[in-house]
């Protein structure tokens, strides 16, 4: 299918957010949704969408996870989008005429992301360069737990306009990540051997909230920028410590 293109999503209970994810992408020639067991309305939204191809699939990882999703496609070309993530018009009409450069094997795009309705600007949110546009059979996404990111043979190009990601809304959004993923990453740490202790946790935390909110100028960002800068810091303290945590319960 000469300059088709398959969307690629991974959900799970998605019911508030996944209509309007799909919607800014029903141009796209097929939709290809992996569930991972959603007790909610998703299945059955996503299913009301006539490019939608939906699946269910036990989870194992992120990266494992959309490269399921990577195998059922069937167009030429892929995108990768999360459910709390919109294209624009603009960002469309772009991908549809990227297709046609045949010098290029996939497209780093740029995304901003949003605190409620606050375009975040610093605080290492921007720009937000991601690989989500490549060639099917030239690209494939790493098999990690999280922060999983496509392997690509081939040139890279980059796109103009960005992409929206709009995953917190509360307080309680950045208290829900930041517990999920300190939890994965401590499960990688495990995976890769590296060694933690609280004296590292309190360090490495420390210097992140540093990090985040005075050389990457998070203060610019007003309170968001603050909360983010306390969540960063706290998802890798908590990080350390679970690690911690896994050792003691399998020694």
């Amino acid at each position: 299918m000469s300059n088709s293109i398959s969307v690629v999503i991974i959900v799970k209970n998605e019911d508030m957010r996944i209509s309007r994810c799909l919607e800014s992408v029903s141009w796209a020639d097929e939709i290809i949704v992996v569930d991972s067991g959603s007790s909610d309305r998703t299945p059955e939204i996503c299913r009301s969408f006539r490019q939608v191809k939906f699946f269910d699939y036990p989870w194992e990882g992120f990266g494992k996870q959309k490269n399921r999703a990577l195998e059922l496609a069937t167009s030429e070309w892929v995108f990768s989008l999360d459910a709390d993530e919109t294209v624009s018009p603009e960002l469309a009409n772009e991908i549809r005429q990227a297709l046609h450069d045949t010098t290029v094997s996939g497209y780093l795009v740029n995304r901003k992301n949003f605190y409620r309705n606050q375009w975040i600007r610093h605080s290492g949110w921007w720009p937000d360069s991601v690989l989500r546009l490549f060639r099917r059979g030239e690209g494939r996404f790493s098999d990690r737990l999280v922060h999983e990111s496509v392997e690509l043979d081939g040139r890279v190009g980059t796109l103009r306009f960005p992409l929206e990601h709009r995953s917190f809304s509360s307080v309680a959004d950045f208290v829900k990540k930041m517990d999920n993923y300190s939890t994965l990453g401590a499960q990688l740490m495990l995976e890769s051997g590296r060694a933690s202790s609280p004296y590292q946790a309190v360090l490495h935390g420390l210097f992140t909230f540093f990090k985040t909110y005075i050389l990457k100028r998070g203060f610019l960002d007003g309170r968001a920028g603050l909360l983010i800068a306390f969540s960063n810091a706290a998802g890798v303290f908590y990080r350390y410590m679970k690690r911690l945590e896994i050792e003691e319960r399998v020694s």
